[in-house]
């Protein structure tokens, strides 16, 4: 399982694996690009997913909207009884990826306030509800909150040095719309809360900029 000794070399591997996809794509077109990251990414972050999680997986793909979301649906294999029921191990996402639009409807936060229950009550004061994939680009809650997840807080609201570099990839696909983005939460455990998440978007110069966020609990409060 992956974890905080080997990460850092994990997400090194990672980087060079997206550098060598890009790389093989050097005379292609942008929307050839995107077709290709399409058909490849999602079946490579599959692989490795199951690679790491020591656990009987339910993958599953679930389009909404311009996304689609790749989904570890563990729960219906405790439901159907092919696996006893254990409270830590819990169904996630294992990513997030299409491409940004223009918002068409209103924020659905009376989604995301209804989720669980009130943040700081149950999670403290260093965690908000955030979205794998924003609202503001194309994300939402309303039947599908698996688009939802523990964030910290200080990256969530751009507070930190990470959080600012987070909201500018945002701005960037609120800003070009139809720009290929995703999201991949990294998990140390068998929960649903990522220990680090993978943001990545196609820029119009066809450079993959990633950023990888660190989503573990520190010292920061409010």
């Amino acid at each position: 399982m992956l974890n905080k000794d080997n990460s850092q070399t994990y997400l090194l591997n990672m980087q060079n694996e997206y550098a060598k996809i890009l790389a093989a794509m050097d005379n292609l077109g942008i929307d050839q690009v995107v077709k290709h990251l399409i058909d490849t990414l999602p079946f490579l972050w599959a692989d490795i997913y199951q690679s790491q999680s020591e656990r009987m997986t339910d993958i599953c793909r679930i389009q909404y909207g311009s996304f689609e979301y790749i989904f570890d649906d563990y729960a219906t294999l405790e439901k159907k009884g092919i696996v006893p029921v254990n409270p830590k191990i819990e169904s996630r996402l294992i990513a997030a990826f299409g491409k940004s639009p223009p918002p068409k409807k209103q924020r659905d936060d009376y989604r995301l306030r209804g989720w669980v229950g009130k943040t700081e009550t149950y999670f403290g004061n260093t965690w908000d509800k955030g979205h794998f994939i924003g609202h503001s680009i194309g994300g939402n809650v309303d039947g599908l909150e698996i688009n939802v997840f523990l964030q910290r807080r200080d990256l969530n609201r751009g507070w930190s040095e990470a959080g600012k570099r987070f909201r500018k990839m945002e701005e960037y696909c609120f800003k070009h719309s139809g720009t290929f983005c995703f999201n991949r939460p990294i998990y140390f455990d068998q929960t649903s809360r990522p220990a680090f998440y993978e943001f990545g978007i196609l820029k119009l110069s066809h450079e993959l900029w990633v950023e990888c966020f660190d989503n573990k609990p520190n010292e920061f409060t409010v």
